[in-house]
């Protein structure tokens, strides 16, 4: 896949998971009625969100280690009832995603990589 392509994957599913993040604990299923402070969770990406956009390879390094912890926060809430665990598994696919697509564009976009034939 080309570096193109994967930036505009991982810029996609980047703001996904923010909103998600945002939506899921302030309004769609927050821990406590009337929402939570759990919301501020989304807050570690905002960071990123410039430097994805933008083509940084070293944003995509990072992002592609600080996305496991979303994915390891949907995994342990998946089993939760009701909208809470189906947020949940949403949570897991777009962290899947963003980490797929992070890695494969800074693997893709490495120096040593330069001028090579795929």
């Amino acid at each position: 896949m080309s570096p193109r392509v994967l930036s505009l994957i991982a810029s996609v599913s980047l703001l996904a998971l923010i909103a998600l993040c945002v939506l899921w604990e302030g309004w769609l299923a927050p821990l406590r009625p009337g929402g939570s402070w759990m919301m501020l969770k989304a807050v570690p990406l905002l960071p990123a969100v410039f430097g994805i956009l933008r083509g940084k390879r070293y944003t995509y390094q990072w992002m592609s280690m600080l996305v496991l912890l979303y994915f390891t926060e949907g995994v342990l809430r998946a089993s939760d009832p009701g909208l809470t665990g189906v947020l949940a598994l949403i949570e897991v696919a777009l962290s899947v995603v963003l980490f797929f697509a992070t890695m494969l564009y800074a693997r893709n976009t490495a120096p040593s990589r330069q001028n090579k034939p795929v």
